[in-house]
C-alpha cells in the first residue's frame, strides 16, 4: 500500500481536510516515505497535478456521475482526480494503468463498494476519447480551462486586464522555475557549480539564476552557503529597496529569511539588518539560513510587526512585506486558489497596520519598501494610497528602473516569469 498513487491519496485528503500548505506537506511525507525516487516524483507530480486541475477535473466528473462531486466521499473523490487526470495530463502512463491502479485504490482503502462506479466513471470518459466539453458561459469555460474560481478570474480581469488574467492563470498549471540567489559574500559562481546547478543567470538581475538541479539542498555549493533558494520576484523586491553597505535596515516579517539574506548581501554585509518574526522557531531559521551563508550583520528577533517597539531604532530604509492571500503564488501553492475572497477581507486592515507602525521607524529621507505576494488591488494599491492620503510626509517613489513608471509595481509571468508579487517604494520626505 506504500505506492506513489496510494501517498497521493493520502496527500489530497489531508490538503482537503486539514487546509494544509501542499509544499510543506509533500516535503513532511515524502521523507518519512520509503519510496523510491522514481516513485516520490511521480507522486508529486500526480499530487501537485491534481490540485491544480481540481475544478476542471469536478468538471469531468459531473458529465459521469449521478451525484455532483461534492457530494462524493472525499476518498473516491480524490481517487477519480487522480485517474482522471493520469487519463486527461499523464501521457507516459498507459490508460490501462490508470483505471486498473484507481480501481486498486479504491479497495486499498477500503472502499471496495465503490470499485466498480469508479471503473465505470474513468472507462466512461476513455469511451468518449478523453473530451473536456467547455460550458458556455464565458466565465465558467475560463473556470474549468484554467481550474481557478470565476470569481477570482474576473477579479484579476477587471483589476489587471484579460491579457495579464490569461498568462497569469495558464502559468499556474505549469510547473514553476527553480530559482537562486547565489551569494556574492562567497566570490562569484564557479564553472563547477553552474554544471552541478546547471544554472541559467536572469538578465534582469545579478546574481539569481534558475536551476534545474533535482535535489538543490543536497548539492555541495548549498552546504557551503554559496547560494540560498528565492524567486526573482522577492530578489527584486530587496533591489527596489536597494540597500547599500553601513545603512540599518529593518525586515519587519522576515521568515524564512530569503530577502534578510539577500539585504545583507547587497549591503556586503556590513552595517546592521533587524529582521523579525512573530514565532522563536521562525526566527530561528532566519538566524541558522544567516549562519550558514556567513552573514554576521542579520539579528533575528521575535516580534509583532503591528505593534509600535519604542526600543526600535531608527532605520535608512524599511522593508514591510506583510502577510497576505499569496494568490501570486499559487503555481508553488495551488490550494490557495480554491479560497474564497471573502477569507481574506480583513488583511488589508492587518497590512495597513504594519506599514502604519513602520512609518514610526524610518528616518527623514529614509526608503519604506511596502510588498505582497498577492495581485489583489485591495491588499496593494489601496493600502499604499489610504497609507499616503493619511501620511502627507511620504511619498511615491518612481520605479522606472524596473519598468514602472509610478511607486507601484506587480510583478507576473510577464515579468521575466516572476511569481505574482507586489511592491511600492516610498520615501520619507526630509
Amino acid at each position: 500500500m506504500g505506492s506513489a498513487r496510494f501517498l497521493a491519496v493520502e496527500l489530497l485528503e489531508r490538503t482537503t481536510q486539514d487546509g494544509s500548505y501542499s509544499n510543506l506537506l509533500l516535503d513532511k511525507y515524502l521523507a518519512g516515505s520509503d519510496l523510491s525516487p522514481m516513485d516520490k516524483k511521480l507522486c508529486s507530480q500526480l499530487y501537485y497535478g491534481v490540485l491544480e486541475r481540481r475544478l476542471t477535473l469536478d468538471h469531468i466528473l459531473r458529465s459521469y456521475s449521478k451525484k455532483p462531486p461534492e457530494k462524493l466521499d472525499s476518498v473516491i473523490r480524490n481517487i477519480l482526480h487522480l485517474g482522471l487526470y493520469q487519463l486527461a495530463y499523464c501521457e507516459k502512463i498507459p490508460d490501462r494503468a490508470a483505471v486498473n491502479e484507481s480501481v486498486l485504490l479504491a479497495k486499498q482503502f477500503k472502499k471496495a463498494s465503490a470499485s466498480g462506479f469508479v471503473n465505470a466513471v474513468l472507462r466512461s470518459f476513455l469511451r468518449d476519447e478523453k473530451q473536456i466539453q467547455l460550458p458556455k458561459d464565458k466565465w465558467k469555460a475560463m473556470e474549468v480551462q484554467y481550474s481557478a474560481p470565476a470569481e477570482l478570474i474576473r477579479t484579476v480581469v477587471k483589476e489587471h486586464g484579460k491579457e495579464f488574467a490569461e498568462a497569469f492563470f495558464a502559468d499556474t498549471l505549469k510547473t514553476p522555475p527553480s530559482t537562486i540567489r547565489f551569494n556574492s559574500l562567497r566570490g562569484s559562481m564557479t564553472e563547477d557549480e553552474t554544471k552541478e546547478l546547471q544554472a541559467i543567470p536572469f538578465k534582469c538581475l545579478d546574481n539569481a539564476y534558475t536551476i534545474s538541479c533535482a535535489d538543490v539542498r543536497q548539492s555541495r555549493a548549498f552546504a557551503e552557503g554559496r547560494f540560498h533558494v528565492q524567486d526573482l520576484s522577492s530578489q527584486l523586491c530587496c533591489a527596489i529597496l536597494d540597500p547599500k553597505p553601513g545603512d540599518t535596515v529593518l525586515d519587519l516579517c522576515a521568515a524564512p529569511g530569503g530577502k534578510s539574506f539577500t539585504i545583507a548581501e547587497r549591503m556586503e554585509n556590513t552595517g546592521t539588518v533587524l529582521a523579525f518574526d512573530l514565532h522563536e522557531h521562525r526566527a530561528q531559521l532566519i538566524r541558522s539560513g544567516a549562519q550558514r551563508l556567513g552573514i554576521s550583520c542579520i539579528t533575528a528577533r521575535t516580534g509583532d510587526a503591528a505593534v509600535f517597539d519604542a526600543d526600535m531604532p531608527l532605520a535608512d530604509r524599511i522593508l514591510c512585506d506583510v502577510p497576505c492571500s499569496g494568490f501570486g503564488v499559487i503555481r508553488r501553492k495551488p490550494e490557495i486558489k480554491y479560497k474564497k475572497l471573502k477569507e481574506f477581507e480583513k488583511l488589508p486592515e492587518l497590512q495597513y497596520a504594519i506599514l502604519e507602525n513602520a512609518a514610526n521607524y524610518i528616518k527623514p529621507g529614509g526608503t519604506l519598501v511596502y510588498s505582497t505576494c498577492t495581485i489583489l488591488r485591495a491588499e496593494n494599491r489601496a493600502v499604499v494610497e489610504k497609507f499616503l492620503q493619511a501620511h502627507p510626509d511620504f511619498e511615491l517613489v518612481p520605479l522606472t528602473e524596473f519598468g514602472f513608471y509610478e511607486g507601484y509595481a506587480t510583478f507576473s509571468v510577464l515579468y521575466d516569469n516572476c511569481d505574482g508579487f507586489f511592491a511600492a517604494r516610498l520615501r520619507k520626505r526630509g
